[in-house]
């Protein structure tokens, strides 16, 4: 059995998008996802499968999100040792003294194009730093993510490809669950 992490993008946010965790886990169970479980209200979701596809469970949880609650939600599912081995690549974890509470990850759909990725230079938004690591965007925010420029939408204008963010402690919490 694989475990499997799907994150869904702008969930319960300042009201919007509305989706209750108890009823997604019912409905995700019903469609024969095992052991369905969430980590908190912001669209964070653990379950595991014999299957090994990601791309079909990302249809799966996203058809069943328009379908049930009638939303469109975009969905990122990866396994979780996947994460785990974006974890293990943070470039800010041993750099630095980082503090934990002050870094984000960026998940990308799909491998940045290298000449769009070399295009954003990492000095004009200092004192924010990131790295582009294949799908992943490691993120140091000092001030918080509530008030840097790299957000979701500024990765996906620039290097156009669908992001969804998580602070770190979550992405930590979701590779132990």
């Amino acid at each position: 059995m694989e475990t499997y992490v799907a994150l869904l993008r702008g969930v319960n946010v300042s009201g919007k998008n509305l989706i209750k965790m108890g009823e997604l886990v019912k409905v995700l169970s019903e469609a024969g996802l095992s052991n369905v479980r969430t980590y908190i209200q912001s669209g964070n979701i653990v379950f595991e499968s014999e299957t090994t596809e990601c791309e079909k469970y990302t249809k799966i949880i996203s058809g069943i999100i328009l379908g049930q609650f009638g939303l469109e939600v975009p969905v990122q599912v990866l396994k979780r040792s996947e994460l785990s081995d974006i974890c293990d690549k943070n470039p800010f974890i041993s750099d630095r003294g980082f503090s934990p509470d002050k870094l984000y990850l960026t998940l990308l759909n799909a491998f940045p194009d290298p000449d769009l990725t070399a295009g954003i230079n990492p000095e004009n938004y200092y004192p924010d730093e990131f790295q582009i690591l294949g799908k992943a965007v490691y993120l140091y925010c000092p001030s918080g993510y509530g008030n840097t420029k790299l957000t979701n939408t500024f990765f996906e204008k620039k290097i156009k490809v669908s992001a969804t963010t998580r602070n770190w402690a979550t992405v930590t919490k979701l590779v132990t669950m």
